[in-house]
């Protein structure tokens, strides 16, 4: 009687996976590709204001060549037509070329600014350090958007 039980709570499990894996299937890509514009486009509408962004300091003190109250609206511009490139889903290829141009500045503050990026190198990392290695996640979903613009499919 336990092994019938066992079966029939696996064979419900299974069913409950099944329905559950195919909804991501078919909606995982569009809500990673909404999910990081609504980012971008967030973090790049801040930039507009001054004080308001906690990563303006780390821009001004990271990207010392442009006079920084020129960079930061071309940065906010720049952050905000990849969000709204993302949510909409319209051109996606320039959309992805934008970020990922934009992505190796983002990581010069480990270099530039280590002190403030550190607390102990190479694990511990501040508070704005961590907002830098976050980047991770948002090149990473960036490689799975990319890989399908031209309708490929995810395969494990």
């Amino acid at each position: 009687m336990a092994d019938l039980e066992e079966k029939i709570v696996n064979k419900y499990l299974n069913e409950i996976d099944l329905k559950l894996t195919e909804w991501m299937a078919k909606y995982g890509l569009k809500i990673l590709r909404i999910g990081l514009g609504v980012v971008f486009f967030w973090f790049g509408v801040l930039k507009f204001f001054p004080g308001l962004s906690p990563a303006e300091n780390l821009v001004r003190n990271t990207i010392y060549f442009i006079h920084p109250d020129l960079f930061i609206p071309v940065l906010a511009l720049w952050e905000s037509i990849i969000g709204i490139g993302l949510i909409t889903g319209k051109y996606m290829r320039f959309t992805l070329l934008l970020l990922f141009l934009q992505m190796p500045g983002t990581a010069m503050p480990i270099f530039i600014l280590p002190d403030v990026v550190w607390t102990a190198f190479p694990y511990g990392l501040t508070l704005e350090g961590q907002y830098i290695i976050k980047n991770i996640v948002l090149i990473s979903a960036g490689l799975v958007l990319g890989a399908t613009v031209r309708g490929a499919k995810i395969k494990q």
